[in-house]
């Protein structure tokens, strides 16, 4: 046979044996079979690069190459859906759509609503061409290369049926169960953070830069609505039986129902058999089947009227409380730990939950040995959320909060308005050193980005630093090891390098004062200017400032009369780190916009919102989240938020457009 035709052929086969295994879950073929044929595919595809394809199987196993995510606008913007949360809320929305369409009978689309992360894929003449993220429903992020690893997700459709020339299939990508726990099993062996929710895992997994991970982690993805403008049917359900057949992974849980009860029951009897299903799910979701329907229905400004969400209770179960831990933090904060017996709860075996602070524990009278309700919050964090007093043993001994540090003994202080107690020993505790250095690395503080948390506990471990500073002194043949990793250690010590062009407001927040954050370093740098300026202020000169009070003010007082903290920034100045504004900066500040309070809302064209509202500041503006009285005035992007509009014209706040804004700053 001639090799290009066995290219072709090989292509064909291995599409169709993946849809078989992913999709249908019926294997024809060995995985030895499976392996042997990818191989020779490979070798050809070597020997005819001329022959490259895209979406060939061979592409799955993704490049290392991807650097970042392009923004791409969705050609339908992807809403969210209205939750609901009870009964009568399903039935209210029930009698909406009755009254929409004045009468005409309907029916509804019941399936499940699954628990990842939202993608839409575009295919054009039988060939995927873009993944493409939710984002924030118009914008999203091309994750093609990520998604081709994906193997339910057909690259090529299914040759001998038709389908539209061009559609786009929106769906969710999922890390079953089995996935999650074996990953994290992985994870706790190497003593790597632990993901908390297979959505998290998936959502990381999506956005990962190596393409081969994602490959590995062996995503699934279920597929529940379908968009274009030459559909199969008017139909919803009937366009996803269609679907299926193109070879899409299509959820056998929908049902096409027309009363009330049947979607009561179509409910109640998921609430329970979730339960069993491989991947996460937190609901249901109910669409008008009609596709000519919903568009007569129509939108409100933030979710279709055809659809809604009914969202299930959080599944909760009963555990015995068997100690409690205590956790310190990069800031010093000390957190309560329940260690509980593993208990299966919403797909996952959990065995510790938090307990926020001393008063958390004091409210639910918690003994050691108790028999807790745990619960997990959006079907997420486990949290205790009672105690059955009932079956309490009369030796139980109260939880008692530990007096000083766990990892290094020192007293604990707790600051006036905080439910927290903290370590105030910052400068030799090792989870607050190691934090902080975290946080100093973070892309919104220094932006190291070659570096991450489990290199920073192993350079501590093997005593490559002790503090931030300690970082401009690694060396290549510090990091290098047995000599095999000199392209990865160029890269971080090339990292830190560029680190010191960071800008001073970034630098007075990646130093990780307690209390100091993003904002409020923003401003102080603005304030004074200088990092002497700052470190020689006054209690009284720094509440001056918008934003600080007096806690924080302490708090940098005390940070700058440590004679450690001295002398690391001392250091972090000698390497040359920025330890002032710009003169640009400088420049450029006006009090145009001094006494404003100003809100953002929308979506804009000319700049990002970080962008606006670092003009804001550097106007003499103040940055406010929510509407008040005390607005000044609302720049508006498109898309601005309903609820926002409506508080505005009703308290007679102004709003201006962004060409407004930057005619108001020239």
């Amino acid at each position: 046979m001639i090799e290009t035709e066995r290219i072709k052929q090989l292509r064909q086969l291995l599409h169709e044996y993946n849809h078989n295994y992913y999709v249908l879950n019926m294997p024809t073929v060995t995985d030895c079979e499976f392996d042997d044929l990818m191989h020779e595919l490979q070798q050809l595809e070597e020997k005819h690069p001329e022959l490259y394809d895209s979406n060939s199987p061979t592409q799955r196993v993704g490049s290392d190459l991807t650097q970042g995510f392009a923004q791409v606008e969705h050609k339908y913007p992807m809403l969210s859906l209205a939750n609901t949360y009870n009964e009568q809320d399903v039935q209210d929305w029930y009698e909406s759509v009755k009254r929409g369409l004045e009468g005409e009978e309907f029916e509804v689309c019941c399936e499940m609503k699954y628990d990842g992360l939202s993608i839409s894929l575009t295919y054009e003449n039988g060939r995927l061409v873009r993944g493409v993220t939710r984002g924030d429903g118009v914008y999203g992020d091309d994750v093609t290369t990520n998604v081709k690893t994906i193997r339910c997700i057909p690259l090529v459709l299914n040759e001998n049926v038709a389908y539209p020339e061009a559609f786009e299939i929106r769906g969710e990508i999922l890390m079953p169960w089995s996935v999650f726990d074996d990953l994290n099993a992985k994870r706790e062996a190497a003593e790597e953070p632990l993901f908390a929710n297979p959505r998290n895992a998936a959502s990381g997994t999506l956005k990962s830069q190596d393409p081969r991970l994602v490959a590995d982690r062996h995503l699934d993805c279920y597929l529940y609505y379908l968009l274009g403008e030459t559909l199969p049917s008017d139909g919803h359900y009937e366009n996803l039986a269609e679907a299926a057949k193109w070879g899409f992974k299509i959820s056998q849980g929908m049902r096409k129902v027309k009363t009330l009860q049947e979607i009561y029951d179509f409910i109640n009897y998921w609430d329970a058999e979730r339960k069993n299903l491989p991947v996460a799910t937190d609901g249901i979701v109910l669409k008008v089947n009609s596709i000519r329907q919903q568009q007569h229905l129509g939108y409100t400004a933030k979710s279709p009227r055809w659809a809604i969400a009914y969202k299930f209770k959080a599944e909760q179960a009963v555990t015995r409380l068997e100690s409690v831990s205590f956790q310190v933090g990069r800031t010093g904060a000390v957190t309560p730990v329940a260690n509980m017996d593993a208990v299966r709860l919403a797909g996952t075996m959990v065995k510790r939950a938090t307990l926020n602070n001393e008063d958390f524990i004091k409210n639910l009278g918690l003994h050691i040995g108790d028999y807790v309700y745990v619960e997990k919050g959006g079907e997420i964090i486990p949290k205790i959320v009672g105690v059955d007093v009932t079956k309490r043993s009369a030796e139980a001994q109260p939880v008692e909060f530990v007096d000083c540090c766990p990892e290094c003994g020192t007293p604990l202080v707790r600051y006036e308005g905080e439910a927290a107690y903290y370590c105030p020993n910052d400068t030799g505790c090792p989870p607050q050193i190691k934090g902080r250095i975290e946080h100093f690395i973070a892309r919104k503080a220094m932006n190291i980005d070659s570096l991450g948390p489990e290199t920073v506990d192993d350079y501590y471990r093997r005593g490559l630093i002790h503090n931030i500073a300690d970082l401009y002194c690694i060396q290549v043949q510090d990091i290098n090891g047995s000599g095999n990793r000199e392209r990865s250690a160029r890269k971080i010590v090339s990292s830190i390098e560029a680190s010191k062009q960071v800008p001073f407001e970034r630098v007075v927040f990646a130093l990780g004062i307690r209390f100091v954050g993003e904002t409020s370093a923003r401003q102080l740098a603005r304030h004074f200017k200088t990092m002497e300026a700052l470190q020689n202020a006054s209690l009284q000169q720094l509440m001056e400032v918008d934003g600080v009070g007096e806690v924080i003010a302490k708090s940098i007082v005390a940070y700058f009369h440590n004679p450690a903290n001295m002398a690391i920034v001392n250091r972090l100045r000698d390497y040359g780190l920025q330890m002032q504004l710009s003169s640009e900066q400088i420049a450029s500040a006006t009090n145009k916009l001094e006494g404003k309070s100003i809100v953002i809302s929308g979506v804009f064209s000319k700049h990002s919102r970080d962008e606006y509202k670092a003009m804001i500041e550097q106007n003499g503006g103040k940055n406010v989240g929510s509407i008040s009285s005390k607005t000044s005035f609302i720049l508006a992007g498109e898309n601005m938020g309903p609820s926002k509009l409506q508080k505005a014209e009703k308290l007679g706040v102004q709003i201006i457009d962004e060409d407004t804004f930057l005619s108001m700053l020239e």
